[in-house]
Order: C-alpha cells, then sequence, then structure tokens
C-alpha cells in the first residue's frame, strides 16, 4: 500500500511540475528530462513558497542585490580582465551547464554552493566580497553568450532557488532576450531580473555581440522553518555535489565527477543509436519497462 502511494505521489507532483507554466515541455520530453526526478521535493518548494509563482519576481523583495546592481561598473571590470578564463569546461565535469557548451556558451564560476573555488578569490576579490554580504546567493558565476546563438528551451532541475541575472556588458538590444513562460526580458548594462528558472526558458542572442552577465542562485523563501532546513541540506549535500571547476585547483564535485562517466556512455550511446535506430528504440523501450516492472515489483 505504501508503495503504491508513494508512486501515485510522484505522478502527481509530475503532473504538477507539467501543468504549472503555459509552456510545456511534450510529456514524453518531460517524463525523461532531469527536473522529473525532483518533481516530489520542487512541489514542496512551490507550495510553501513566499514569493508568487509567476515567471518573473521583484528584485527589491531580496536584501542585497540591490546592493549588487550598484556596483555593477565593478563587477564588469573584474570580470572583463578575465578573458579567456570565462569558458567551457574542459574535462566534461559540469553536470550543470554542460548541454549549454556546444552553443558557445562560457562560465566562471565565483561560487557554488558550500564550494568556493580559489581561482575565484585570487580574480574577483571584490566581486566575491560583494557576494559575501548576500547570504541568500548560494551560487554565482559569470555567463557569456556569443553573438548569434541560443539557448534551446529547458527547465532547470530544482526549485529551491531563484535565478539572478545581472547586466554587465550586453547588446542592450531587444534582440539579445530571455524568454521565462513565454514572457520576453531584454538584458540592459547595470540592471537585474530574477525568474523562476524551473519554468521553462529559452535564450536567443541575434546581435553581432557578446553577450555578459552575473547569474546568481538566490534561495527561494519559504513560509515554514522544516521547509527552510529541508532546502538547505538539500542545498548543501545534493546541489554542492555538481561543483564545476574554473580551473585545475578547483574542486569537483562528487556528481560532477561521475557525469564523466555518463558522457563517455553517452558517445557510445549515440554511436549505438547511428549503428541501427530502430534495435536502439527497442532496446530503450525495454529497459524501461524493465525499469517500472522492477520498480514495482520491490
Amino acid at each position: 500500500m505504501l508503495k503504491w502511494t508513494l508512486l501515485a505521489l510522484f505522478f502527481a507532483s509530475l503532473v504538477f511540475v507539467q501543468m504549472r507554466g503555459r509552456v510545456r515541455h511534450g510529456w514524453k520530453k518531460q517524463i525523461f528530462d532531469h527536473s522529473a526526478l525532483l518533481a516530489p521535493l520542487n512541489s514542496l518548494m512551490y507550495l510553501f513558497s513566499r514569493v508568487t509563482t509567476r515567471p518573473y519576481v521583484p528584485v527589491d523583495g531580496f536584501a542585497g542585490l540591490r546592493e549588487l546592481e550598484a556596483n555593477w561598473q565593478v563587477i564588469r571590470d573584474e570580470a572583463q580582465t578575465l578573458n579567456q578564463r570565462i569558458k567551457a569546461a574542459e574535462h566534461n565535469d559540469d553536470v550543470g551547464f554542460n548541454s549549454f557548451f556546444k552553443e558557445g556558451w562560457k562560465r566562471f564560476y565565483l561560487k557554488w554552493y558550500e564550494e568556493k573555488p580559489p581561482s575565484a578569490e585570487r580574480y574577483c576579490p571584490r566581486t566575491v566580497e560583494l557576494l559575501q554580504k548576500v547570504p541568500s546567493i548560494k551560487a554565482a558565476l559569470f555567463a557569456e553568450l556569443p553573438p548569434n546563438s541560443k539557448l534551446n528551451p529547458h527547465r532547470d532541475p530544482y526549485a529551491g532557488s531563484l535565478r539572478y541575472h545581472l547586466g554587465l556588458a550586453t547588446p542592450n538590444d531587444d534582440r539579445c532576450q530571455i524568454w521565462v513562460d513565454g514572457e520576453a526580458y531584454s538584458w540592459r548594462d547595470g540592471q537585474s531580473v530574477i525568474f523562476d528558472e524551473t519554468y521553462i526558458h529559452w535564450v536567443r542572442n541575434d546581435t553581432d555581440e557578446n553577450r555578459l552577465i552575473l547569474l546568481c542562485d538566490v534561495e527561494r523563501p519559504l513560509r515554514f522553518r522544516w521547509a527552510e532546513m529541508l532546502n538547505r541540506a538539500f542545498s548543501r549535500h545534493v546541489m554542492s555535489a555538481a561543483a564545476s571547476p574554473n580551473e585545475a585547483g578547483d574542486k569537483a564535485g562528487f556528481i560532477s565527477k561521475l557525469f564523466r562517466i555518463s558522457f563517455v556512455a553517452g558517445q557510445y550511446r549515440r554511436r549505438f543509436k547511428r549503428w541501427n535506430p530502430t534495435v536502439y528504440k527497442v532496446t530503450r523501450v525495454a529497459l524501461i519497462v524493465g525499469l517500472i516492472a522492477f520498480v514495482i515489483w520491490i
């Protein structure tokens, strides 16, 4: 009885996550999306959230973020001194953003939950100092999107945070935009925005200029102390394990290390698919059915 109750709750939460936005993946894609695994936990985050469940959230509701905006030129200047250090992961050990790299997207981590890369304080001490004044910021990085590029529709897996963007050196053009649940926002230098990254969102830079922003994960305010403790425990023990290094000497988390193996396995999977798509599909369905049968049997 308990097993069937847990399965029912899982699928109910999956339906809830799928239906909460106007823009949705197809059911097949959503079921196999990484966000599906965290649907029960995310449902709790939504139900007990103290902020609106709309795509965009007012920045003024979060203490300290306006100070970052006031110091945007300081942050921009340090980011621009990094040059080639803002880059893709070198060893396929960035589980959070690996799919973005093929579009030319680049990053430099300033903080990732419990992990604080030594390279960040070495190259960007003033920015790190500003970030330390805002305890609600759990992760921070510089993110570049090159000219005439895009990020396809996706949703981030965990609802325990909200996403903060601060424009640093952007095209200042409506042809460089993000859409969150279908609502567009155009970056401007020195201006910031917060949105719920678990809504489906996508990006296009149709200009001939690079887009450089500060990207942060800000802890979602929750109604109850126990929910806050649950969120922080998950962040500390799971999200921190997805840390990815900027360079040698920075730590790669356990999950990101495992992703190296997953990346290699994925290459063999794609070769298998190219060899015989029909056999690949049959094998994939058989594995899924076998997994479901195993879960029901136990």
